[in-house]
């Protein structure tokens, strides 16, 4: 049997609507099949890949726009575990080292959750930063915290 790898690479992204900064509200999908499953959009970097190219091709493939402006980088990696009881898990991977940045889409992006060959969300909603933690999935929510505390502290929230 092969042995766990530690953990996969991942970027996440915290998408703020095109309204900003006049009005915040934040982006959160909810996952196909996952009962309260709202979350950002994430998903691995490839080999050869950089955060920002996975960035890109991760919205791409998730929401169907890649239409964003990155506002800003978290400057560390956020590990997890994958939930020991259910919950997706990616052999030969325990959890993932995530990056996180924070984007807002541009004036005219259309997301599509169809617009890729498997998608992985069934519905999006913008909400406040308050709705934000209560709809979140539970496993996500100190993540999302501590970066979105960092952004506010930052003044770019």
């Amino acid at each position: 049997m092969k042995k766990l790898e530690e953990y996969r690479p991942n970027v996440a992204a915290i998408i703020l609507s095109a309204e900003y900064p006049s009005q915040t509200l934040f982006l959160l999908a909810k996952r196909k099949g996952v009962r309260r499953g709202w979350q950002f959009p994430q998903g691995g970097i490839d080999n050869g890949e950089t955060p920002k190219e996975a960035l890109y091709r991760e919205l791409k493939e998730e929401i169907g726009t890649d239409e964003v402006e990155i506002i800003a980088e978290y400057p560390e990696w956020i590990k997890y575990d994958f939930p020991k009881n259910g919950g997706k898990k990616m052999y030969p991977y325990r959890g993932q080292n995530q990056k996180y940045f924070l984007v807002k889409l541009k004036e005219g992006a259309r997301i599509d959750l169809n617009s890729y060959k498997k998608p992985e969300f069934e519905d999006y909603t913008f909400v406040t930063e308050d709705e934000l933690f209560k709809k979140a999935l539970f496993l996500k929510r100190k993540a999302y915290k501590e970066v979105i505390e960092y952004f506010k502290k930052k003044g770019f929230i």
